[in-house]
């Protein structure tokens, strides 16, 4: 990137917060903490209202504007591809509010660049796979999460447990929210039960956000993700296919934790990293008369089991049928 386009983009940066580091834009454009100040005393001789020093951070003076800011082809299509996985993945009301957002971006566009927009808008779509259930909720509640994290407040919800479905109201304080297994989830300190849970959205029949503010800090939404990745317990699976059925496997080897394979001979070594090895015995099943377990050797018994209580199963109602 040349000095020019940095410049432009560093004041892109500093219109879009309120307050940018120095090692925030040395990161970002991977320039040195010295050429950064250049940069920024750059764009005050040429009259950009800068705030701040070396060693604190930027802002730009409150009430100053830039003109609207025009994207190229590639930024363009980044936005429509943003937009089909938005329509897919959230519900009516995110839906709708980027959709008009998009609908102002387009509208300081070039006209080469609603051209271009226009003509592969049929040609990108998010399409669901066939072996993941999925339907589509017209209400998650993103947007009143969001507002209400935005604010600090408390909010009431009513809540259908997925383990007794029970519905309960309760009074929880939002953290974050996040996407995972094709469904969204909020993070929450919950006052009825004095700790934080995890709440699926889409369990959520009512929200409610409340005058109450949020009187005491939470972790950080990345702490909680990050405690669950360590929580969560994963064993290291390895699997020899016969290479003619590895093509049959689809997609399903990425829900069971795939990882890598390499070609050997008349078969392909595949290994997995899986959260639950019971559930990796039963996916294998499908497929056991064409593999063989490496290791572990727990997984051989538990397809042996599985196998064994199939086998006498059959074999009851044979008996029963004669």
């Amino acid at each position: 990137m040349n000095r020019i386009d940095r410049l432009a983009a560093i004041l892109i940066q500093l219109q879009s917060r309120r307050l940018v580091k120095a090692q925030d834009i040395s990161e970002k454009f991977s320039i040195s903490l010295r050429t950064v100040y250049r940069d920024v005393r750059a764009l005050e001789e040429a009259g950009v209202p800068v705030i701040g020093e070396a060693g604190t951070g930027y802002r730009l003076m409150d009430g100053y504007k830039l003109p609207p800011v025009m994207f190229n082809q590639d930024e363009a299509s980044a936005l429509l591809t943003a937009a089909k996985l938005v329509q897919s993945k959230t519900d009516a009301g995110i839906s709708k509010h980027y959709i008009s957002a998009l609908d102002k971006i387009r509208a300081v566009l070039r006209l080469s660049e609603k051209d271009h927009i226009e003509e592969i808008d049929d040609h990108i779509a998010v399409m669901t796979h066939p072996a993941i259930m999925h339907q589509p909720q017209t209400e998650l509640h993103l947007q009143p999460l969001l507002k209400s994290i935005g604010t600090s407040s408390v909010i009431e919800i009513n809540y259908t447990s997925l383990e007794k479905n029970e519905t309960t109201r309760r009074k929880v304080e939002p953290v974050g929210i996040y996407y995972l297994g094709n469904h969204w989830y909020l993070v929450a300190f919950c006052q009825l039960r004095n700790d934080y849970r995890n709440f699926r959205t889409d369990k959520i029949d009512k929200l409610v956000i409340t005058d109450e503010t949020i009187s005491k800090i939470h972790p950080s939404l990345q702490s909680f993700i990050s405690q669950m990745s360590v929580e969560r317990q994963v064993q290291q699976v390895i699997i020899d296919v016969e290479a003619d059925v590895v093509k049959y496997l689809g997609e399903q080897k990425y829900y069971n934790g795939f990882v890598k394979e390499e070609r050997s001979g008349d078969h392909v070594r595949m290994h997995f990293l899986s959260g639950s090895l019971m559930g990796f015995a039963r996916w294998f099943m499908l497929f056991g008369d064409h593999a063989k377990i490496v290791e572990p050797v727990a997984l051989n018994e538990m397809v042996a089991n599985i196998a064994e209580n199939t086998l006498k199963k059959i074999e009851e109602t044979q008996l029963l049928l004669t």
